[in-house]
C-alpha cells in the first residue's frame, strides 16, 4: 500500500511539473531593455516606462506571458533565436531579418556629452577621444563606422559615467533622458556636463520576432498598441519617471 501510494505521488509530481513546463513553454517571451528609466531592475522589482507600456499590452491583450529586463546584446541574441518574442528598442541592421516592425514610439536623440568645459561641435572633433559606449548598442552609424573614435564598451550609463567622473573617459554616447537618470543616482547635476552633441536621432519600435512560435497575431498587437499610445499611455507613464 506505501509502494502503491508513493508511486502515485510520483506521478502526480511528473504531470504537475510538466504542465509547469508546458505553459512555460507557451507563454510569451517579453523582454525590456535594462536602462533606466526605460526598464528597471531593482534586486527583481521590475519597473520603467518600456516596461510599464508593454506590460500594459500584454494586460489589454490578454496573453500570458513572462516578462523579463535583460542587457541590449542579450535581447538581440534572443530575438534571432526566437527566445524572446517581444520588445521595444532601436532598429537594427543585424535584426532586419529576424523580426517584424510593429508599431514606432516617438524618436530619441542620442548625444555624445563630456564634462563641463567640453563642447564638442562635430563629429569629428570626437576624433582621438575615448567615449563610453552601452554593450551591445547602436547609437550613431557615424560613430560607430569612424576607427579614430574609440569606444570604451561599458555595461550600463552607470558605469559610462563613472568613468567620466573618474577621467578615465572623454565622454558617453546614448539617449539623453537615461544619461540623466543614472546621473541623478550618482548625485551628478547637469553642472557637470558640458554642452551635448546630437549624433543622431532613433525611433524606438514596438518589434515582433518572426521566430515566435507563439503565433500570436501582429495585426492584434498593432490596433491594441496603437489604441494605447493615442489614448496617452505613454506619456502617462513618462510623467512617473521625471
Amino acid at each position: 500500500m506505501k509502494a502503491i501510494l508513493q508511486i502515485s505521488l510520483i506521478s502526480m509530481f511528473c504531470i504537475s511539473h510538466q504542465s509547469f513546463a508546458d505553459h512555460t513553454s507557451n507563454a510569451l517571451q517579453v523582454r525590456t531593455i535594462a536602462i533606466a528609466p526605460y526598464g528597471i531592475d531593482n534586486s527583481g522589482e521590475l519597473s520603467g516606462i518600456y516596461y510599464e507600456l508593454t506590460h500594459s499590452l500584454l494586460i489589454k491583450s490578454g496573453l500570458a506571458a513572462e516578462h523579463h529586463i535583460f542587457p541590449y546584446g542579450r535581447i538581440i541574441h534572443e530575438l534571432k533565436l526566437g527566445k524572446t518574442d517581444i520588445t521595444i528598442m532601436f532598429k537594427y541592421k543585424e535584426l532586419a531579418n529576424y523580426v517584424d516592425y510593429i508599431y514606432p514610439l516617438p524618436a530619441l536623440k542620442n548625444v555624445v556629452i563630456g564634462r563641463r568645459g567640453h563642447d564638442y561641435q562635430s563629429i569629428t572633433q570626437l576624433e582621438g577621444l575615448n567615449i563610453a559606449y552601452l554593450n551591445g548598442a547602436k547609437f550613431s552609424d557615424a560613430v560607430d563606422n569612424n576607427p579614430k573614435i574609440h569606444k570604451q564598451i561599458v555595461v550600463d550609463f552607470h558605469q559610462g559615467l563613472l568613468m567620466l567622473k573618474k577621467k578615465r573617459v572623454d565622454a558617453i554616447i546614448g539617449p539623453m533622458k537615461p544619461i540623466m537618470s543614472a546621473a541623478k543616482r550618482l548625485a551628478l547635476n547637469k553642472g557637470f556636463f558640458g554642452k551635448p552633441l546630437v549624433v543622431s536621432e532613433r525611433t524606438p519600435w514596438l518589434q515582433l520576432s518572426k521566430q515566435s512560435k507563439s503565433h500570436i497575431s501582429a495585426d492584434k498587437i498593432k490596433a491594441i498598441f496603437s489604441k494605447m499610445i493615442d489614448q496617452g499611455a505613454l506619456e502617462n507613464i513618462q510623467l512617473k519617471y521625471q
